[in-house]
């Protein structure tokens, strides 16, 4: 009987936390306009967004005090929450200027960290200006030719097949 009622109540037990750890568990998290996967850790996670990186992400978690061990489908609405709170503003919440991914703004003069959209926008923005100002990085980028002094006898070579001619 003893026997029995312990089962019982370990069977109980068990199925409540396979409840509580289903319903807590979320396989995709939305996260600043982004799905990220619930699997990966959340240090890992969160540099599925682009713009962050590896020490954004972990500037992010001390900050928001978050583990970035734990796996990220197992975050609250409140941490999730936290976590874009500090992507909108982040030096705001103490985050170094030098962390941030666009410094001393053409347009603006202030520094800024741009993510997903905004800042895809912005790069194909300043090509554009630099195409339009006809400068080297310009000119370069209009020719589909590398920027930063690369070779490119061997390299980024498009369009005709260069071979060497057979003798007859």
């Amino acid at each position: 009987m003893a026997n029995d009622l312990s089962s019982a109540i370990k069977h109980d037990y068990l199925s409540e936390v396979q409840t509580l750890t289903q319903t807590e568990f979320k396989h995709r998290i939305r996260i600043s306009k982004t799905d990220i996967t619930g699997e990966f850790p959340l240090e890992y996670a969160l540099q599925d967004i682009k713009g962050i990186g590896k020490a954004m992400a972990k500037a992010i978690l001390r900050i928001t005090k978050l583990d970035g061990k734990q796996q990220a489908g197992y975050l609250s609405d409140e941490d999730v929450q936290k976590i874009e709170e500090v992507l909108n503003d982040p030096a705001k919440h103490g985050i170094p200027s030098w962390m941030f991914n666009r410094k001393k703004d053409t347009y603006t003069g202030e520094d800024k960290h741009l993510i997903e959209t905004d800042l895809m926008l912005t790069v194909q923005e300043d090509i554009t200006t630099m195409k339009k100002i006809r400068c080297y990085r310009g000119i370069r980028h209009e020719l589909g030719l590398p920027c930063r002094g690369q070779r490119t006898r061997g390299s980024f070579r498009r369009g005709s097949i260069v071979g060497v001619k057979r003798r007859k």
